[in-house]
C-alpha cells in the first residue's frame, strides 16, 4: 500500500510537467476516478486476505491479520508525518 501511495503521489506531483496544464472537465473527473480506483486497490490489498481467512474458518487469524495490517499502516503514517514535521 505504501509503495502504491508513493507512486500516486509522485504522479500527481509531476503530472502537470508530464501532461501539461489541463483546464477541462476531465481533470477533476479523472482525479475522482483515480480516488475510486485507489480505494478499490488499497481495500483489496488490506481486506482480501483477512476476509479469505475469516470465511475459511480461520477467524482469529483473519482478524489478527487485519489489525496488524491496520496497525502497520497507522504506524507508517505517523512516522512519515513525524519526518515531515521534523524536517520542515
Amino acid at each position: 500500500v505504501l509503495i502504491y501511495v508513493f507512486f500516486i503521489a509522485y504522479v500527481l506531483t509531476n503530472g502537470e510537467a508530464w501532461f501539461g496544464a489541463v483546464n477541462s472537465f476531465f481533470a477533476p473527473a479523472m482525479i475522482l476516478m483515480l480516488f475510486v480506483v485507489s480505494a478499490l486497490i488499497t481495500a483489496s490489498l488490506v481486506f482480501a486476505k483477512p476476509i479469505y481467512l475469516y470465511f475459511e474458518g480461520k477467524k482469529k487469524q483473519g482478524i489478527e491479520l487485519f489489525f496488524s495490517t491496520a496497525s502497520w499502516l497507522i504506524a507508517v503514517t505517523v512516522v512519515i508525518f513525524a519526518i515531515m514535521i521534523l524536517t520542515k
